[in-house]
């Protein structure tokens, strides 16, 4: 019998959360997904070094004599993120997904700014935008970058994704994935509701099911990847998503396991469904979003947390230079 995570692969595109490649070359995921957390994580291990070692020098280069500080740390930051991509791409056959700076997430023109750096920069190294994802947060604003980024062939991972709405707002414009926190809407409802949840009844996992079911149902094109992931229940309860983006950790609970696995997701059966069909303007959305409680905490939640994993992100190459 194969193990859960090799019965997995047959029916999802299993997909490494991670900075570590160490990680990637054990678990061979098709792509991986990085954040500023995981990539601090990763640049203090030793094996590293030398990546930080040359992302500071190409920073001390670009920014030029006389360059504050703070400019040069910038410049390391985004040069780091692109060297562990580029890393990253020669171990995984499909893409990585490398973060636009959180504290972007209500500026669309400085996150599509933005997007633009890192892809020239990652071009500019041989690699091809079809194997980016530029990860972004699922504000209207973000969306909007995203929509703008798509028709320019950027493609886009929205992140912090916890509602229905955000999810139809992102597929109405046309993203190519999204990343539903399954694992912190389980949080959020463990503590409002004050009480555990089964994998079958777990609210992330319902969540996603829904979204899953609604694009295949109305033919969007974006694709869902089931994120955040707190157990591998959550994990099994979702075979046949599209993607999932899984820690280190429960890909080796998933590879210890000869449980049988059953497809959860499916298509085909999605689309005999009968689901009211939903149009997003911005107005739409962003009530919609107020009224979800959940989504609203979650989402702005998130973001100050990656943007306070960047500050972190920041101190570690300035404590460098």
């Amino acid at each position: 019998m194969p193990n859960l995570l090799e019965q997995l692969k047959k029916m999802t595109v299993v997909v490494a959360d991670t900075g570590d490649m160490n990680s990637m070359k054990k678990f061979t995921p098709r792509d991986a997904t990085t954040n500023p957390s995981l990539i601090t994580a990763a640049a203090q291990m030793p094996e590293y070094q030398q990546l930080v070692d040359d992302a500071l020098l190409f920073a001390k280069r670009e920014a030029g004599p006389g360059a504050s500080k703070e400019a040069v740390v910038g410049k390391a930051i985004d040069r780091l993120s692109i060297e562990f991509g580029l890393r990253i791409l020669k171990i995984v056959p499909g893409r990585v997904s490398t973060e636009v700076d959180a504290r972007l997430s209500f500026d669309t023109q400085k996150t599509i700014d933005k997007a633009h750096l890192l892809i020239l920069q990652y071009e500019a190294a041989g690699a091809t935008r079809d194997r980016i994802l530029i990860k972004i947060a699922s504000t209207w604003e973000g969306i909007r970058a995203a929509e703008h980024l798509e028709k320019e062939g950027i493609h886009c991972n929205l992140t912090l994704l916890f509602g229905v709405h955000q999810a139809i707002a992102c597929a109405e414009a046309g993203v190519t994935l999204i990343s539903p926190f399954v694992g912190r809407i389980l949080d959020w409802y463990k503590k409002h509701e004050n009480r555990e949840y089964t994998p079958q009844e777990d609210p992330g996992v319902l969540s996603v099911t829904k979204i899953y079911e609604y694009f295949k149902k109305y033919g969007h094109k974006t694709e869902v990847m089931g994120a955040s992931f707190r157990n591998i229940g959550e994990i099994t309860e979702l075979a046949g998503c599209d993607l999932l983006t899984i820690s280190p950790a429960l890909l080796g609970e998933l590879a210890a396991s000869d449980e049988p696995l059953t497809k959860k997701l499916d298509a085909t059966a999605a689309q005999a469904l009968s689901l009211k069909q939903v149009h997003l303007d911005e107005k739409t959305f962003r009530f919609q979003l107020n009224e979800d409680a959940m989504a609203t905490e979650k989402t702005a939640e998130g973001i100050r947390k990656f943007a306070a994993d960047i500050v972190k992100f920041e101190q570690l190459i300035a404590s460098k230079l």
